[in-house]
């Protein structure tokens, strides 16, 4: 997480009230205060309801606060004229690819985007080619999107995503519809990305892919109930539990272990770092 002074994303006092007709308004937001730098990696987790899609959909002014201010690059979501600025530095993927997908072959897809901007014919093949290539679908390029397994329209969603040159890649639950091997897939572009230094925002229910970003944000009820790297907060685990929220699988048997054997770490995150620290301890001293 960053200062305010290096943040490219940066919310203040960040409310939203869901309007809902007759309905009492609902308050999905209260009073959220994060900054995001360039190259940071953040996981938001929280419960069902607890206002992550409504965070992220402020992040490129999808939505706009009710009350507080979300800034992007400096420019207030708020401010329409630099709305255009505002989405081409912050790209989103949502849930169903199905509902981002508009041309019947891949590299059509691809290409809509940025071909609506008015990019000229050699950036764009360059664009369509580079997002391609950074999603692995290269040899897909002249499929029809239709006969796309459902990990590969999800890779074909980032991709035209990627093909706007965003800053920052915004997911939400972009992995929970796949299966294991989809997931997998997807997972490893989203590493690929970070590794290169593109800006990384995602929702999850997954604790394991959390634990994979730099750092972990919290939510519930709207508001942040912490925040840090995953380490950090999935050594928390019974504040986690109270939450209705799991911590990694790897985190959640070194808790259990760790009830049996005092000193024994409770803040792995992966089976390696498990394995690791079971075997520090079995270890045999040469004599």
């Amino acid at each position: 997480m960053s200062s305010v002074e290096e943040s490219l994303i940066r919310t203040v006092g960040l409310h939203y009230t869901y309007q809902a007709g007759t309905r009492s308004p609902v308050a999905a937001l209260r009073g959220i205060d994060l900054c995001i730098a360039p190259g940071d990696y953040v996981a938001l987790v929280g419960a069902n309801g607890s206002g992550k899609s409504t965070l992220l959909r402020h992040l490129n002014a999808l939505l706009l606060p009710s009350a507080g201010d979300v800034r992007v690059a400096g420019w207030s979501t708020r401010d329409s004229t630099h709305l255009r600025e505002i989405r081409s530095i912050v790209g989103m993927v949502f849930q169903e690819p199905d509902s981002q997908i508009v041309a019947s072959v891949v590299e059509e897809d691809v290409a809509f985007g940025p071909e609506n901007l008015g990019i000229q014919e050699d950036e764009l093949s360059e664009r369509v080619d580079w997002a391609l290539r950074t999603v692995d679908l290269s040899e897909l390029r002249h499929r029809a999107s239709h006969m796309l397994s459902a990990g590969q329209k999800q890779r074909l969603a980032i991709a035209s995503t990627l093909a706007m040159r965003p800053r920052c890649l915004v997911l939400d639950e972009a992995t929970s519809m796949l299966d294991p091997a989809g997931r997998r897939q997807v997972l490893e572009t989203i590493r690929t990305l970070h590794h290169d230094g593109m800006t990384i925002v995602t929702a999850t229910h997954n604790m394991s892919e959390a634990a994979e970003a730099t750092s972990v944000v919290v939510l519930a009820e709207g508001c942040i109930a912490m925040q840090g790297t995953p380490r950090e907060v999935f050594a928390r685990e019974d504040e986690l539990r109270a939450l209705r929220l799991d911590t990694p699988p790897a985190a959640r048997m070194a808790h259990i272990v760790a009830v049996q054997i005092a000193g024994f770490p409770t803040d792995v995150l992966s089976v390696g770092e498990l394995a690791e620290a079971v075997a520090a301890r079995c270890a045999v001293p040469r004599g």
